[in-house]
């Protein structure tokens, strides 16, 4: 397990168990936003920019990856509120969320953020003093900076004490990295069956190009088949150019780009699929056969192809997936991400998927 780095002269074993017996992301978020706001050059920091900044580092993974945070946690709770009040995209970059959120004038958002001021700072200088559980007695001993505590709070801010400046700034990343390998030690007990955490609490620079599944694996097979293949959304005839590589369960779940989760579809339907989930009675049976027409296309054109070993990491042999093997790995993951709040694909009277999926 991970340790924040020790001091020969700071009490960092108290530091580290500010992080016992946790039961919310509270902590891990408001020591984020801090080591955030030192790095910014701020001593004295307000305590709108810190509970602005919990919101912001929370806000992609509760948003886009629908990670949940338990029931007793209600920075999801904000969020969604927040999300509904203020309308900022549910994949803004964390700093478009911090500016939004620091200039709101929304009275219900002001609440959402101020709710953390009621136990979140002076909770965590807990361990600095273990006896004490008055809220103005830890306030009024904190600001005399009494056994070498980390902040001194004032109503409206707190100011980092100047003996732990130095290893803060020094030690930022270590202690970053701290934060989010016990978050995400946290958020997968809440979340057991979901895959790659430590993956969602973060949104990545840029998400990577599926060229090469698309150059080295479907226009491969579009071109030995020489006949188009049909989109299992719209039915429209997709030929080599002109057509997407999607992901069949969204890419905001799995949090992967391996190839047997990926099939062309329409273009102008993809980008409208977004984090859809695709029911399966409907398209179970044609996503199967557009992968085992691949398979069986590369396995005789390109056996070699590095793209195949992405298969193995669900089947043990790859040359002879059957239909039911399929749908019993692929059933479980849809289960569990529309239990974890995403949404199915809706279809119109014919059974079709409509171009415009409802909304969230």
């Amino acid at each position: 397990m991970m340790q924040v780095p020790a001091s020969a002269s700071l009490p960092t074993h108290v530091l580290a168990r500010c992080f016992n017996s946790t039961s919310a992301t509270y902590k891990y978020y408001w020591f984020l936003s801090i080591l955030q706001e030192l790095e910014a050059g701020h001593m004295t920091i307000p305590k709108l920019n810190l509970f602005s900044r919990m919101i912001a580092n929370a806000w992609y993974t509760v948003n886009y990856f629908h990670i949940s945070f338990g029931k007793q946690d209600l920075i999801q709770q904000a969020i969604q509120s927040i999300y509904t009040l203020e309308g900022i995209a549910m994949d803004a970059h964390q700093q478009d969320v911090f500016e939004a959120l620091t200039r709101s004038s929304r009275i219900q958002t002001e609440r959402n953020l101020w709710h953390f001021d009621k136990n979140v700072p002076h909770k965590f200088l807990s361990p600095w003093f273990p006896k004490i559980e008055s809220r103005p007695e830890v306030y009024s001993r904190s600001q005399r900076f009494e056994n070498d505590c980390l902040y001194a709070l004032r109503s409206d801010s707190i100011e980092i004490n100047t003996i732990w400046l130095e290893y803060l700034k020094g030690n930022a990343r270590l202690l970053k990295d701290f934060c989010y390998w016990n978050l995400s030690l946290f958020l997968q007990a809440k979340n057991p069956s979901v895959p790659d955490i430590p993956n969602k609490l973060i949104k990545p620079a840029v998400r990577k190009s599926l060229t090469a599944q698309r150059t080295r694996f479907w226009d491969i097979v579009l071109d030995e088949l020489h006949l188009p293949l049909h989109c299992i959304y719209t039915g429209k005839e997709m030929t080599k150019g002109d057509y997407a590589v999607e992901h069949f369960i969204p890419y905001s779940f799995v949090s992967h780009d391996l190839i047997w989760n990926l099939i062309p579809a329409d273009s102008s339907f993809n980008s409208t699929k977004s984090d859809k989930l695709p029911p399966l009675d409907r398209y179970f049976d044609p996503f199967f056969d557009l992968q085992r027409t691949a398979l069986d296309v590369m396995l005789r054109k390109k056996p070699d192809n590095k793209l195949l070993q992405d298969y193995l990491t669900i089947f043990p042999d790859y040359r002879s997936i059957s239909k039911e093997a399929f749908r019993e790995r692929i059933q479980p993951l849809v289960t569990i991400a529309s239990n974890n709040g995403f949404s199915f694909l809706q279809t119109d009277d014919s059974g079709d998927a409509t171009n415009s999926p409802s909304p969230r």
